[in-house]
């Protein structure tokens, strides 16, 4: 009983301990604040990689595509009707995307999509930003641009049915601040015929005298990554300088089956901005354009084509992506798809043309985990490698705990004479400063998690605040780092694990201490000046 009430009596009596706690509490604090960032970097990618694709993709490895997509989406919902939920194609290809009204122009991956098909299978509707506001209006479609004007009442509304979704978001939206935020501001006004507002906000919209209304030919409509078209602000959301609708252009060209040119020029496609997304994923959102799968099928020539003997080819996609049912095994999954698909494409062999045959041939089923594998993988490694680093810089703790208890020893020789003459065993002073090294442990270990936590917490802002005081100090930039903000999630997990190693390492830190000690002769220590 004594060695509990000695060492915590130590704890708060002895200054020279507070060192201790300051050395652990900022050894946790910084391993715990490494640990949390990197794995929520690493958590955060997995989330979004799963929320791009299906849980099952047939990628077909070339941008000349596979062809009967369709015809196998229809074979496996047949052969597995409990486990595929849906199958929906895409295309994907390189090329230019330009607004004309500001003749600006950037190099864009271009996706082709059938949009209420992709939005089933992955998160991609969660990150559309207009259609958050007017729920229903995001299409990639036929359709002209919309236009604010005067309503009967005098009043700058949009055309009817924006407003009627914008009432129905009002409806379901549930955090009253985001309808007190939206109602400072709904849109900015392009002042029509232009399509570039004076002032940039968040949503844009055309917008003159006239009633509300729609101008302008019919378009396909193309949803732009975020990072793509729109100006950054400092709270992370993004101003808009292009109206809703607004006419833009993608310039790509088609490829023949064998992936070769085929002789005809680039194609020009005129389209209408209708949103933009934001997948979290900076490569993702500074780069890709998402447009109607059969508009784009029909412009790269991956449609059926007229051949010479009077046949035509097989329409021609890049991957299908593969809903499942809720609970399904992934990876036993992939294998009962890839064992289908081997057997579908055999199944076709007398009919298939070469070219085609080797089209599916290169053809391979993945898991969305299997895709990004090399990413992840990379992630992970970083994350050891980093908390490693790091838990090695902190066993500077231990030498430094053990430095603080031998000082703490040679002062208190007497007491420990004192306790040895009236009974006390070397074993029970070794355990007294044994336990007192777990104090100092556990109270640097508490307030290290606390301070870890709360910087964990606040990561975003104290970048913020360091940025504006010299720009220079920005340490994360969505230009260089995948992810649009710094994670900022402790894991209770994490804190218990790095809070009970630092107590272990404080106590072992006493041990030599702790043995001198329990080695010191009552009469030498009570002669002790």
């Amino acid at each position: 009983m004594y060695k509990w009430f000695l060492a915590f009596r130590y704890l708060y009596t002895k200054l020279i301990a507070l060192f201790g706690v300051a050395s652990v509490m900022l050894c946790v604090a910084m391993v715990l604040v490494v640990l949390s960032v990197m794995g929520g970097f690493l958590d955060t990618v997995r989330a979004r990689s799963k929320g791009l694709h299906s849980e099952i993709v047939l990628e077909g490895g070339t941008l000349q595509g596979f062809p009967y997509y369709e015809e196998f989406g229809e074979y496996l919902k047949g052969q597995l009707p409990g486990t595929v939920e849906l199958t929906t194609p895409v295309i994907y290809t390189y090329g230019i995307f330009r607004v004309p009204a500001t003749t600006w122009t950037k190099a864009t991956r271009i996706l082709g999509v059938r949009l209420d098909g992709y939005v089933a299978v992955n998160d991609f509707e969660n990150g559309l930003h207009y259609e958050r506001y007017y729920p229903g209006t995001t299409r990639l479609g036929l359709q002209s641009m919309p236009v604010a004007g005067m309503s009967e009442s005098n009043v700058l509304q949009l055309p009817p049915d924006l407003e009627a979704a914008n009432d129905k978001w009002r409806r379901q939206e549930t955090d009253p601040e985001a309808i007190a935020s939206f109602d400072q501001g709904p849109f900015q006004h392009a002042p029509y015929p232009y399509v570039t507002p004076a002032i940039l906000g968040e949503r844009v919209y055309a917008a003159d005298l006239a009633p509300p209304r729609y101008e302008g030919p019919e378009h396909y409509g193309v949803i732009v990554g975020c990072d793509l078209l729109n100006e950054r602000r400092e709270d992370g959301n993004f101003n808009r300088y292009l109206a809703r609708g607004a006419e833009v252009a993608l310039m790509a060209g088609p490829l023949s089956r064998t992936g070769t040119t085929t002789g005809e020029p680039p194609i020009l496609v005129p389209l209408r901005y209708v949103d933009d997304s934001r997948t979290g994923i900076f490569e993702i959102d500074s780069f890709c354009v998402y447009a109607d799968f059969d508009m784009l099928q029909h412009k790269l020539a991956m449609d059926p084509q007229p051949l010479v003997d009077g046949g035509f080819t097989k329409a021609r996609a890049n991957q299908l992506l593969i809903g499942l049912k809720d609970g399904i095994d992934l990876n036993m999954t992939r294998d009962r798809i890839r064992g289908a698909w081997l057997t579908f494409c055999a199944s076709l062999s007398p009919e298939v043309s070469d070219v085609d045959a080797r089209a599916m041939s290169l053809a391979e089923v993945y898991t969305w985990e299997d895709l990004q594998r090399p990413f992840i993988a990379a992630v992970e490694k970083e994350k050891v490698l980093v908390t490693f680093l790091f838990t090695l810089i902190s066993m500077v703790a231990i030498v430094l705990v053990g430095c603080i208890f031998y000082m703490i020893v040679e002062k208190k020789t007497r007491d420990i004479g004192i306790l040895k003459s009236i009974g006390a065993s070397g074993r029970g002073v070794a355990g007294l400063f044994i336990i007192y090294a777990g104090a100092v442990g556990l109270v640097g270990s508490i307030l290290g998690a606390i301070l870890g936590s709360v910087v964990v917490w606040n990561i975003n802002d104290i970048q913020d605040l360091l940025a504006s005081l010299n720009p220079q100090l920005r340490v994360w930039s969505p230009d260089v780092y995948s992810f649009d903000k710094i994670p900022s999630v402790v894991k209770q997990a994490d804190a218990i694990w790095v809070a009970s190693v630092a107590v272990l390492s404080s106590m072992i830190g006493s041990l030599i201490p702790a043995w001198i000690a329990s080695r010191v002769w009552p009469v030498s220590a009570l002669r002790y000046e």
